[in-house]
């Protein structure tokens, strides 16, 4: 060794172990359960709605079309609950939100359930949108702002979770139900949904505020006690209040307990969502408005919702095996949303998210042939009847694990906070009337090019999804939420960039792309 050399001790072990991933903070998934609850809500209606729209038919003497349309108007009214629920979120608070969500569909569920014919009923589900319309925007938002970075994809995937939850127990109502007299049998399993409700508005007051619209509205010392609960560490949710403080406009170095804040959320954000946005905020936006929409447009509602016929196109002529067919699709979308969750902190959003969109392109190509062949054979063809199930499952399956709830995941977590409320509104908007649009149209174009294809006509929007999905979406795993907004706005130069050289390092090296692209812009 020459002299003056400095002597390096050899490292032990220990000192080449990977960092340990830090427990999951049991205060906030408890928040982040409760939270959730409001997607049973949604996830109830369709499920049940997809059994008791047979005997609704039977019982008032109804067309397709009307059948369409009420089982697809909730999604026409949610998002009037969804735009007010985003100034009521920015007003009263992102808890108490979650409580009126509850209360509007209690009434929207007992309308329903005492209807004496059409015209009431649709009425039952006008208040029974607007409060899904409420629980779709507030859930995923308040969740993205009490997770810490390590289990944010986790807990922002619950909502998802409850609801393919939800959905499984209102197949599974169907089912118990359909045994009760006509006249009966669908009120009871509409009405049966206020009970949920009830309990999601008392449970929900056992939550915190979120802290970041307790800042927002200069309550830093109610923010403060929050962050130290629902974050990994001290350090960590100092380090929170400070972003929270610096995008609100506060000085980090104030400690007071209150404070006025002038720069008021929510002031201006139209104005730059749609008129001056940064290139940032414009790609943020494009995201969330494409996400939303291919997640609904590649047909899940009219898998959901319509499974029971569906089923009988396949060949499944019995009421009761229909109903326990789609208890099936029911127990296969619940496990492997729930499959998800565990994997969204360890794969990624966006490697999660391309393999569930191919899984969508196969299983609805191969529904889409099972079915144009059974519809053509005059023979009854078993392999294809049970290609056909499983298709559906598969479909069911694929959506779950990826698609249904990195869309809600991903959204919410990639706007900044002075544009939370009102981006997440805007795409639980489109998200809503696209599900709409296919609910209500579904079997219309089932009729008008064949069932079969109906699902080709999916799995081609399947394909433009992916194509999106590829070049929109940058990652978001294992970022803070402030350092989310400066992944977008350069996503595509950054694709472009050259691999770092040999003993370079990537991280030094995107850190000088992003300065030098800043300073582009």
């Amino acid at each position: 060794m020459a002299e003056g050399e400095a002597t390096i001790a050899p490292k032990s072990l220990e000192d080449f172990d990977p960092p340990k991933k830090p427990k999951r903070n049991k205060f906030a998934l408890a928040c982040a359960i409760l939270a959730s609850m409001t997607s049973i809500l949604l996830g109830y209606d369709i499920g049940v709605m997809s059994g008791a729209a047979i005997y609704i038919k039977r019982d008032l003497k109804v067309t397709d079309v009307q059948i369409e349309i009420l089982s697809g108007i909730i999604n026409i009214y949610s998002p009037i609950g969804s735009y007010i629920a985003g100034r009521f979120s920015d007003w009263i608070g992102r808890r108490y939100t979650i409580v009126l969500a509850g209360v509007i569909f209690f009434v929207g569920a007992i309308l329903m359930g005492l209807s004496p014919n059409y015209a009431f009923l649709m009425f039952g589900r006008f208040f029974a949108g607007v409060g899904i319309g409420f629980a779709f925007l507030i859930a995923p938002v308040y969740i993205s702002e009490v997770s810490p970075t390590s289990s944010r994809g986790f807990l922002t995937s619950l909502p998802e979770v409850f609801l393919n939850g939800g959905i499984l127990v209102g197949y599974i109502s169907n089912y118990g139900f359909s045994k009760l007299p006509l006249r009966y049998g669908w009120r009871v399993m509409l009405g049966i949904g206020a009970i949920p409700s009830i309990f999601l508005a008392i449970a929900v007051l056992a939550m915190p505020e979120s802290p970041r619209w307790l800042v927002a509205k200069g309550r830093l010392g109610e923010a403060k006690k929050v962050l130290y609960k629902i974050s990994d560490s001290k350090e960590e949710a100092q380090q929170r209040l400070d972003d929270i403080k610096e995008i609100t406009g506060i000085p980090s170095d104030c400690d007071d307990e209150i404070v006025s804040v002038t720069k008021v959320q929510g002031k201006g954000v139209w104005k730059e969502l749609f008129l001056h946005p940064t290139p940032a905020v414009r790609h943020i936006f494009i995201a969330s408005l494409g996400i939303h929409f291919f997640a609904q447009a590649t047909g899940i509602d009219a898998v959901v919702l319509y499974s029971p016929r569906i089923f009988e196109k396949a060949g499944i002529k019995s009421d009761q095996n229909k109903l326990l067919a789609t208890v099936a699709v029911g127990f296969v979308k619940t496990v492997f949303v729930l499959v998800s969750t565990f994997l969204l902190d360890r794969v990624g959003r966006r490697m999660l998210l391309l393999t569930s969109v191919g899984g969508l392109i196969i299983s609805l190509l191969t529904l889409a042939v099972s079915l144009t062949i059974i519809a053509n054979s005059r023979a009854t063809l078993t392999w294809a009847i049970w290609l056909s199930i499983a298709a559906v499952l598969s479909y069911a399956g694929t959506f779950s694990i990826g698609s249904g709830p990195i869309t809600w995941v991903y959204s919410s977590e990639i706007f900044p906070l002075r544009l939370r409320a009102q981006g997440v509104s805007i795409g639980a908007v489109v998200n809503r009337l696209t599900s709409g649009v296919i609910s209500m149209t579904f079997l219309s174009l089932s009729k008008a090019i064949t069932i079969g294809g109906a699902f080709f006509l999916f799995a081609g929007i399947a394909i433009v999804a992916w194509v999106f999905h590829y070049t929109m979406l940058p990652e978001t795993q294992g970022k803070t939420l402030e350092e989310i907004e400066r992944s977008f706005g350069s996503f595509w130069r950054k694709r472009k960039t050259s691999p770092p050289a040999e003993g370079v390092n990537r991280e030094t090296q995107l850190c000088t792309n992003d300065q030098t692209m800043t300073t582009e812009d």
